[in-house]
């Protein structure tokens, strides 16, 4: 519906557009996940009334960069709308106008990020998403809605404003009723500021250089091809990549678990751990199959014929990557629920140039399919990187990751024999010839017998 209702330049500046507001967490320091690691720490310690200072100090800070940021924003928004991006000179108004209500929205984007981390240490992820998911709906529903009435930016990115407004508000609203204490003691701790931005230091890094690596992509694209081509790409990303809202909540949950557990029981730590990277193996799979055999067809059915040719590739591509995205997501979260975010900053450090490099060039020769594969690649890397890394700091079952990885390596087989596979029902023989091989794999060689007990709860017919 955006598509066609806006056109492809249009489509290409509001997709950039919800890059920029994701993208607006780098402005944080790194507070709000430093919020939710020593919130669940304390909690984990049973010092329970040290959470107030700790909510109002990275609070007062998170308000401080807040403003920061917007500063910078509204500074540099016309360097990158107007002489930056290759956008045609006819929306070169409407995307400063929209770019200057983006620098408004950082404050309330940053800390909404830091009330949602403190919500997800006290274990409220119901409360965090309860917020959460009309926002995402709004992200993309509010612009829908607005299309019989106006095609320009500008009101919709106002729209998109006034929800995290108020958003912002409903959430500072929970965290005082989940925690009466936060009402009653409002501190102020300057000897608390010092372990944040520690903590927050790294994050920063990770903050600042990961949405690089997922973004700049599209914004190479937009600078070195065309806007419309931003279009064709972000099309199928915006669509693949929510295959990663499952192991996202996922992670979500298991980063302040692995901040309660880790040096109080490690060992519950690693079986948690463990089970996360079951259910990316087993659940998300199935999905990223049906995605690349019918990858072409999706987008004609969903889009039109233009994007199933142009996207079809490249979809297929960005799918393989959410894979071992997926599977990356579970290293991450444990080695920072270790209190190790140097180790992931310093992997993003050295992840940027090499990624750019070949970004760059791939684009350059093979377009935007040149910049799926870059993508993928860098997913594989990172992920390969993150599980050595895990195992290094927090000793992970050899054993369980030898087998892991056995089992990856047989996915991504069945996901390249999936690309060669041509005819409908060639195609629909082939999905369930290899997800029963999948699950069949799975449920002998890697669930235990509880884990087996719970699937069966789960679905019954297991059981017969």
């Amino acid at each position: 519906m955006l598509v066609h209702g806006f056109g492809n330049d249009r489509f290409g500046v509001l997709t950039l557009i919800w890059v920029l507001i994701g993208y607006f967490s780098l402005f944080d320091l790194g507070l709000g996940r430093a919020l939710t690691n020593l919130v669940s720490e304390r909690l984990g310690a049973g010092e329970v009334d040290a959470v107030p200072s700790l909510f109002w100090t990275s609070m007062a800070l998170m308000a401080i960069c807040g403003a920061a940021g917007s500063i910078l924003v509204l500074l540099f928004s016309h360097l990158i709308a107007v002489r930056v991006l290759k956008i045609p000179s006819n929306l070169h108004t409407e995307t400063l106008r929209s770019f200057y209500l983006v620098g408004v929205a950082v404050p309330f984007v940053i800390i909404s990020a830091g009330l949602r981390g403190f919500l997800e240490a006290k274990q409220r992820f119901d409360l965090s998403n309860a917020v959460r998911l009309p926002l995402n709906v709004i992200s993309v529903a509010g612009p829908c809605a607005l299309l019989p009435f106006t095609k320009s930016l500008v009101p919709i990115v106002a729209l998109l404003l006034a929800a995290r407004v108020v958003g912002s508000f409903v959430l500072l609203y929970l965290s005082f009723r989940i925690e009466p204490g936060l009402v009653k003691s409002f501190r102020y701790e300057r000897s608390i500021v010092r372990r944040l931005l520690t903590f927050g230091s790294w994050m920063t890094v990770s903050n600042v250089i990961s949405p690089l690596l997922v973004s700049m992509d599209r914004f190479l694209i937009g600078a070195m091809i065309s806007a419309e081509a931003i279009a064709y790409y972000a099309t199928p990303f915006e669509i693949v990549t929510k295959i990663l809202l499952l192991p996202s909540a996922l992670i979500a949950v298991l980063f302040p678990v692995f901040s309660f557990e880790f040096f109080r029981k490690r060992d519950r730590a690693l079986i948690v751990f463990s089970s996360a990277l079951k259910f990316v193996l087993l659940a998300i799979f199935p999905v990223v199959l049906v995605t690349i055999l019918f990858a072409r067809e999706g987008l004609t059915m969903w889009v039109d014929s233009d994007f199933g040719i142009q996207g079809g590739r490249v979809l297929q591509w960005l799918a393989a990557g959410v894979l071992f995205n997926s599977f990356a997501l579970a290293p991450f979260a444990l080695i920072q629920g270790a209190g190790r975010p140097d180790v992931t900053a310093k992997l993003h450090m050295l992840e940027l140039p090499v990624y750019l490099c070949i970004l760059w060039v791939l684009i350059r020769k093979y377009g935007i399919e040149g910049a799926a594969v870059a993508w993928t690649m860098r997913m594989g890397m990172d992920a390969l990187a993150l599980f050595m890394l895990s195992d290094c700091i927090c000793s992970v079952d050899r054993e369980f990751l030898s087998k892991l990885s056995i089992g990856i390596a047989g996915e991504f087989c069945l996901l390249w024999m999936a690309s060669t596979v041509t005819g409908f029902y060639n195609k629909l023989i082939f999905l369930g010839t290899a997800s029963l091989i999948v699950v069949v794999f799975g449920w002998r060689k890697f669930l235990t017998p509880s884990e087996r007990k719970i699937a069966k709860a789960w679905v019954p017919s297991l059981g017969e």
